[in-house]
């Protein structure tokens, strides 16, 4: 696998290790190599534009190839056109139709290879210049500077980072953190009142003897239910593990690793353990339907801690999972809108807090025995992420900033105006947003809050949920910090859907040069037609 990455490296190979001389002119630039803007970029080179794709870093794919190889698909019924090519692509590698779950190095060698086949000229370790990278003529993004010294020119520019870094600086509007439930007159908006998914099963007082706050917890006080904030759904990484012995490396001990850090879950840990074993002594007792404390009934586990979700070969996608996991809540609040330096401090924080939290369960002696002998069978795996210490190379940047374009999808569009006259795909994963902060109650406990987790129906998304306002760009599309609020944005973030819109970016994007319209005059019509063309998903017919 790794020769054909190599190959696909060589043949997309616009690589450029130094800077250029001239600036670099083309009919399409994508900045940022996650998913969707791979797939906006081979969408515009499949239509015969010129297309170059930056990627800040090293690797293609975002969280697709970083580690999120358990597809948040939702319906598979409404993944279609190139979203569902990479899935049968997928299949390809393992020998089947289609394949929904796969491992981080498969999906990063599909991307490079697609990227090639489509002509896409590929440049690695291309990041904005801060600040002062993007330059304008009126409405119009003309050029955009690289901090190797490289300048590329475009008529069309897409930003598909998780951060929306071109979009800021070319002045377009934007937020970060949760609206209120006034803005856009949505229920499920700010400050939850009640959350009671991935909380605490048992009650764990906040403070230790002296009166002293635990760590991984916020003294701030919690604001009145429905208020805005700034805060930010809790990142993490999506650890790739294995028990195989060979192929497993073990757990590192971050730097400054230290088991205080980890009180809150040591005490947690002990009350589910004295929960478990009255529990065993006392195997009648039945667990009501719907009880969240449903584990504490069954024998200690690895999903009492996380998700361990299985890949192929013997790996997994470890996701978070309960009150304390592998979400460093709290810990990205000064992300969204941080320069690459205060972006760099919180990416390393959170290796340091999720290694620490693997490190903690497989070696302290505080762990419940049963819980220690689950994992100390487990480690990273040998044969991933082989550049960066077998460590996922994406953080899952849940949420950063979002557009303010003209229209901004809010929680209406995913519940009761699922109609779009614009509609270029579907939606139809839940409104997911992980916890948000960990606080003390009014008892003197600790309790998480933010989690959101509520059922949608399969919804269409509209073409201008990438648009900018026309007064500020013309020439820019925005296919993954689009605009939608927070509640919105939640159910619109999964890896398909990026990916979806991505498709109809790039489509789009040849349309507009083609006609030398702004991207905003783009014919709905015309691009619905071409999508539907290319297998796009427009309908949900309930099975």
């Amino acid at each position: 696998m790794r020769s054909a990455i190599a190959l696909a490296l060589v043949a997309t190979l616009g690589l450029v290790a130094t800077a250029t001389a001239q600036p670099r002119s083309f009919d399409v630039v994508v900045y940022g190599g996650t998913a969707g803007g791979v797939v906006t970029a081979i969408a515009a080179a499949r239509e015969g534009a010129k297309v170059a794709l930056l990627e800040p870093r090293d690797h293609l794919g975002g969280m697709v190839s970083g580690g999120l190889g358990w597809t948040d698909f939702g319906k598979k019924e409404v993944i279609g056109g190139y979203a569902l090519e990479y899935y049968e692509r997928a299949g390809k590698k393992y020998g089947t139709p289609i394949q929904w779950y796969l491992e981080p190095h498969v999906a990063e060698a599909i991307f490079r290879e697609w990227a090639a086949e489509a002509g896409v000229q590929v440049f690695y370790r291309h990041r904005l210049v801060e600040k002062t990278g993007v330059t304008k003529e009126g409405t119009q993004v003309t050029a955009i500077r690289l901090e190797n010294g490289a300048e590329f020119r475009a008529k069309v520019f897409v930003d598909s980072t998780y951060e929306g870094d071109l979009m800021a600086q070319a002045g377009v509007s934007y937020t970060f953190g949760r609206e209120g439930v006034e803005q856009y007159g949505e229920s499920l908006a700010g400050v939850r009142d009640r959350t009671p998914l991935h909380q605490f099963q048992v009650s764990v007082p906040a403070r230790d003897e002296t009166g002293r706050l635990l760590p991984e917890i916020s003294g701030e006080p919690k604001a009145p239910a429905g208020s805005a904030d700034t805060k930010l759904q809790a990142y993490n990484f999506r650890v790739c593990m294995t028990q195989r012995a060979d192929n497993r490396v073990p757990f590192p001990k971050p730097a400054g690793y230290s088991p205080a850090r980890y009180a809150l879950l040591a005490k947690m840990l002990a009350a589910m353990d004295a929960v478990k074993r009255e529990a065993a002594l006392a195997p009648e007792a039945q667990v009501q339907k719907g009880d969240p404390r449903g584990r504490l009934k069954q024998p200690w586990s690895l999903w009492d801690v996380m998700k361990p979700d299985p890949l192929p070969n013997g790996k997994t996608d470890t996701n978070n999972n309960g009150a304390f996991s592998t979400d460093y809540i709290g810990g990205n609040y000064g992300y969204a809108d941080g320069d690459y330096a205060t972006r760099a401090r919180i990416w390393q924080a959170h290796v340091d807090y999720v290694q620490g939290f693997l490190y903690f369960l497989q070696h302290d002696p505080q762990v419940p025995a049963a819980l220690h002998a689950a994992m100390a069978p487990w480690g990273l795996c040998k044969d991933e992420f082989v550049d960066t210490g077998h460590w996922p190379h994406q953080l899952y940047v849940r949420e950063a900033r979002r557009m303010v374009g003209e229209f901004v999808v809010s929680q209406k569009d995913i519940q009761t105006d699922l109609r779009k006259p614009d509609v270029i795909g579907m939606g139809s994963y839940n409104s997911d947003s992980h916890n948000i902060q960990r606080i003390v109650n009014a008892e003197g406990f600790a309790e998480n809050e933010g989690d959101m987790q509520v059922s949608v129906t399969p919804y269409q998304i509209p073409y201008r949920v990438m648009l900018p306002k026309r007064t500020q760009a013309t020439n820019l599309l925005v296919p993954v910090a689009f605009s939608a609020s927070h509640v919105a944005y939640s159910t619109l973030r999964m890896e398909p859907q990026y990916m979806i819109i991505g498709q109809a970016a790039g489509v789009a994007a040849r349309m507009a040069i083609d006609a030398d319209i702004p991207v905003q005059a783009v014919s709905p019509t015309a691009l619905q037609a071409k999508l539907q063309s290319q297998r796009a998903v427009f309908e949900w017919v309930k099975k």
